[in-house]
């Protein structure tokens, strides 16, 4: 089996779960994704191979072009994909298809061509046409604020997708022999998408235009040890606060940990940074303060105060698994989703915007570290899935046959 996906760390580590689980099942599996050092280092960790396609998304999400060039990288991204999936989807008969829009619409191109099965699937919801909530915009081109239905605004969304992708992929479905796709969003998503989160945490109101099949969230158990460095520091003292941003650039990271680190402390917390894409290190030398790299989060959640975190999906969902009361500081795309559903579970607090000052964290922190939020976030753990790999991996060798 294929598993191709392109974007951040939370679009691959779900991969490195389902692939693992397939593997127990006794499949083959390969996975093709952005050639980055520290995604090649989880997939080899866990011995599966690594087909690399595109640019580093590294690279890429630090660079943040102005919007008018994203078709054009797009139409690159594309031609990419075509040739690195192409290329790992020799012998494969079912190709799973994820990540950012272009690259899911290339890879499904793949297996059109090639005539083999596939799963397009998406790690949020927001990507779901529904008449109960609103698409996400794409960059320059914002939904009109006057028009206010839905279904009118999801009509909006695929005239959007077709503008930015459509030229670029249809060029190079022509060059391999494939007709045009009228609809892009619709062509990626199919007539039964596969919608990879809990159920709990992110609940799928159901829609007669898509049979939609919620697996739970894909989540490898991670038996990795913490870092004696970080045991120590643990060990050391109460429960930190733990603020990482994942894969997210954060501009103004000397700043944002400026402000992060003096909030925890006003509230009588040791502080566990996390470097990330943004480079997060602590503001000075007191002994309060930890930085930490890539290390298990399975393990480090369950032992922290709260987890202060920009919104992405496998971050929001492994702080619930462990019970961690959040503060989501969303960035973009679908984390002020996320940053809503914690807040509505009352597992933690919504951060009002991306750029947090000492007030406004401070505000959200407190609400985290109430005693009330401990027991709901607590409560909420027991109710998460823990077997979303299982259901996906067996659902895909029932379509292999």
């Amino acid at each position: 089996m294929l598993l191709s996906t392109y974007g951040s760390r939370g679009d691959v580590e779900p991969l490195v779960g389902l692939a693992v689980r397939l593997r127990a099942l006794g499949a083959e599996v390969r996975v093709c994704a952005p050639p980055d050092e520290d995604f090649a280092q989880r997939l080899a960790g866990v011995g599966v191979p690594l087909v690399p396609a595109g640019p580093s998304a590294r690279s890429l999400t630090k660079a943040a072009p102005p919007p008018p060039s994203l078709p054009e990288r797009a139409a690159r991204l594309i031609a990419g994909q075509l040739d690195a999936v192409t290329a790992a989807a020799g012998g494969c008969d079912v190709l799973v298809a994820t990540g950012v829009l272009p690259a899911a619409a290339a890879a499904l191109s793949v297996a059109e061509k090639l005539g083999i099965r596939s799963v397009s699937v998406t790690f949020q919801q927001l990507t779901l046409p529904s008449p109960h909530r609103p698409p996400l915009a794409y960059p320059g081109r914002p939904l009109p604020p006057e028009v206010t239905d839905n279904r009118a605004l999801w009509d909006l969304d695929a005239e959007n997708v077709n503008a930015l992708f459509g030229e670029g992929l249809n060029l190079h479905r022509a060059s391999i022999g494939l007709p045009s796709v009228d609809n892009v969003r619709d062509y990626v998503l199919g007539d039964r998408p596969w919608l990879a989160t809990d159920p709990a945490l992110d609940p799928w109101r159901g829609t007669p235009d898509l049979d939609v099949v919620q697996t739970g969230a894909w989540i490898l158990p991670d038996e990795r040890p913490l870092p004696d460095d970080l045991e120590a520091f643990l060990d050391a003292g109460a429960p930190p606060v733990y603020v990482g941003f994942g894969s997210m650039p954060m501009h103004a990271s000397a700043d944002v940990a400026r402000v992060a680190v003096e909030v925890v402390r006003a509230h009588g917390h040791r502080v566990l940074v996390s470097r990330g894409w943004a480079g997060l290190v602590p503001v000075d030398d007191r002994d309060d303060c930890f930085a930490v790299g890539e290390v298990n989060h399975q393990a480090l959640f369950g032992r922290v105060a709260a987890v202060v975190h920009h919104g992405g999906a496998g971050t929001t969902t492994t702080a619930a698994r462990a019970g961690a009361p959040q503060v989501v500081v969303p960035q973009a795309a679908d984390q002020p989703y996320w940053a809503g559903r914690v807040a509505e579970l009352g597992t933690g607090a919504a951060h009002d915007g991306p750029t947090p000052t000492f007030e406004s964290l401070s505000a959200a922190l407190g609400t985290a570290l109430d005693p009330g939020t401990r027991v709901r976030a607590e409560a909420v753990a027991g109710t998460i899935r823990a077997d979303g790999t299982t259901v996906a991996a067996k659902l895909l060798l029932d379509e292999a046959g």
